[in-house]
C-alpha cells in the first residue's frame, strides 16, 4: 500500500512486488522460480542502474556475478497477470557511509518513478544487510543465505539471523502555534528538519519521542500522536512520524548532536516549503517534508 500525506506520496512506499512468502519459504518453489523468465535487478554495488527512460534496468539470472548470492525480491505481475520472479545479487561490500555522502545517488533517486524508487529501496536494504552480515554474531562462523535471502543461517552453531529494521522516531514539537526544528552537527547552513532519534530497547514510540526531544532540546513534551511511517534504506530504518505538544519553549540544546534548534511560525514553515523561507526545508523524498506539509494544512 502506498502511503500519502499532505505533501504527496511518501518516497520508498508502494512497491509493486508481491513478496510471495509461499515461494521464498518453499525451497522447491524457490528453485523452480530461478528460471529463464526470472529478472535480475541491475546494481552497480548498491547503486541502481537506469535506462534512457530513467527506469530500473533488469537483466536475467545469467547476468549475475559468478558465485553471487541471490535474494528473491518477489513476484512482479504485468497487466496480463503474468508474474515474473525478481532477484538481486548481494554485492561484495555493504555501505557504511553517511546517507548524504553520495550526491550521484540522490540524483538517480530523484529520477526514478515512485514505484521504481520503492522497489529499489527495498532491494538496497536487503542486499546491503547481506553484504554486512556474512558472519555469525553468536560464534563468528560463516553464514549462508536462506529463505530466498530473508534469512541467514550459521553453518557452525545453527543460529538464524534475520534482516533488521531499525525504528526511528521523527517528531514535530508544537508550542503556542510554533514548531521546533533543528539543524544537526555537520548539516549545511540553513538546513532544518524535525528532531529524530532511534527507539531504544524497552521503549514505546511515545517514550522515545519524549526522551529524544528532551535530550536534544531540553523541552518536555506530551500528547504524542502517530502520523505516518516511511521505510528509509540508509541502511534500513523505519521512520515513525509523530506530533507532540511542548509544555514551554525554553531550549537547552545538546551541542554534541545539534548545531541549532529554533521555533518557527506556520508562515515561516510554509515559506520554507515553497523554497522562499528563512531556512531550507527537508527535501520532498524525506518524511520530514511531508510532516511539515501536514502541519501547515491541519
Amino acid at each position: 500500500m502506498t502511503m500519502t500525506m499532505a505533501g504527496g506520496m511518501l518516497a520508498f512506499t508502494g512497491s509493486r512486488l508481491d513478496r510471495a512468502d509461499h515461494v521464498r519459504a518453499d525451497p522447491e518453489a524457490l528453485a523452480a522460480s530461478m528460471n529463464w523468465r526470472a529478472k535480475l535487478l541491475a546494481l552497480d554495488g548498491l547503486m541502481p542502474g537506469l535506462d534512457e527512460n530513467n527506469a530500473l534496468v533488469w537483466g536475467t539470472l545469467a547476468d549475475a556475478p559468478e558465485d553471487a548470492e541471490l535474494v528473491f525480491l518477489g513476484l512482479d505481475a504485468n497487466e496480463n497477470g503474468d508474474a515474473k520472479p525478481c532477484f538481486a545479487a548481494v554485492p561484495p561490500q555493504g555501505d557504511a557511509s553517511p546517507r548524504m555522502a553520495n550526491p550521484r545517488l540522490w540524483g538517480l533517486m530523484q529520477a526514478l518513478s515512485p514505484g521504481d524508487l520503492a522497489l529499489y529501496g527495498g532491494a538496497r536494504s536487503i542486499v546491503d544487510w547481506h553484504a554486512r552480515h556474512r558472519f555469525c554474531a553468536a560464534c563468528g562462523g560463516a553464514t549462508r543465505i536462506a529463505k530466498g535471502g530473508w534469512q541467514r543461517d550459521c553453518g557452525s552453531c545453527g543460529s538464524q539471523h534475520f534482516p533488521r529494521t531499525d525504528p526511528v522516531t521523527i517528531m514535530l514539537v508544537e508550542y503556542d502555534g510554533k514548531l521546533m526544528l533543528g539543524r544537526g552537527l555537520g548539516w549545511p547552513e540553513g538546513r532544518f528538519s524535525a528532531l529524530a532519534g532511534f527507539v531504544e530497547p524497552g521503549e514505546s514510540i511515545e517514550e522515545a519521542v519524549a526522551r529524544e526531544v528532551f535530550e536534544e532540546s531540553g523541552v518536555r513534551v506530551r500528547d504524542v500522536s502517530y502520523i505516518a511511517s516511511q521505510p528509509w534504506p540508509f541502511p534500513s530504518q523505519l521512520m515513525l512520524g509523530c506530533h507532540s505538544h511542548a509544555d514551554d519553549d525554553a531550549l537547552t540544546i545538546d551541542e554534541t548532536e545539534m548545531a541549532e534548534i529554533n521555533w518557527y511560525t506556520r508562515d515561516e514553515v510554509k515559506a520554507a516549503l515553497a523554497g522562499d523561507g528563512s531556512f531550507i526545508a527537508p527535501p520532498p523524498h524525506a518524511i520530514a517534508h511531508h510532516l511539515l506539509s501536514w502541519w501547515i494544512s491541519k
